[in-house]
């Protein structure tokens, strides 16, 4: 399973972005999708992530309002945007899959996901 992220950049604080995070492989089987983002020196950071049913959507507090996850199945596809950014959401955005069915609780955890994308940088000025 190939994970391929993409849509980062430069920005203004108040800007947008959307990535995109492509999903690809020979049987490739991922009950959901999420996106996590890890800033210089600090640890990786659940940011939102989604059940391919689209039934169930989960994000993290400090990005409540700003952000929406979605997907795209036909495409094999999932999308974060990214609204009303602040500097303090430059970080490396990394999407990653999840085939193990799990929990509410574990969507926010990194060790749940399976495959991880190489990354996308997400820089944001003030």
């Amino acid at each position: 399973v190939q994970l391929q992220a993409c849509g980062g950049g430069l920005v203004q604080a108040g800007g947008s972005l959307r990535l995109s995070c492509a999903a690809s492989g020979r049987a490739f089987s991922s009950y959901a999708m999420g996106w996590f983002r890890q800033a210089p020196g600090k640890e990786r950071e659940f940011v939102a992530a989604i059940k391919w049913s689209g039934a169930n959507i989960y994000y993290a507090d400090s990005v409540k309002g700003r952000f929406t996850i979605s997907r795209d199945k036909a495409k094999n596809t999932v999308y974060l945007q990214m609204n009303s950014l602040k500097p303090e959401d430059t970080a490396v955005y990394y999407c990653a899959s999840e085939s193990r069915r799990g929990t509410q609780v574990d969507m926010y955890l990194a060790p749940t996901y399976d495959y991880w994308g190489h990354g996308t940088l997400v820089t944001v000025s003030s």
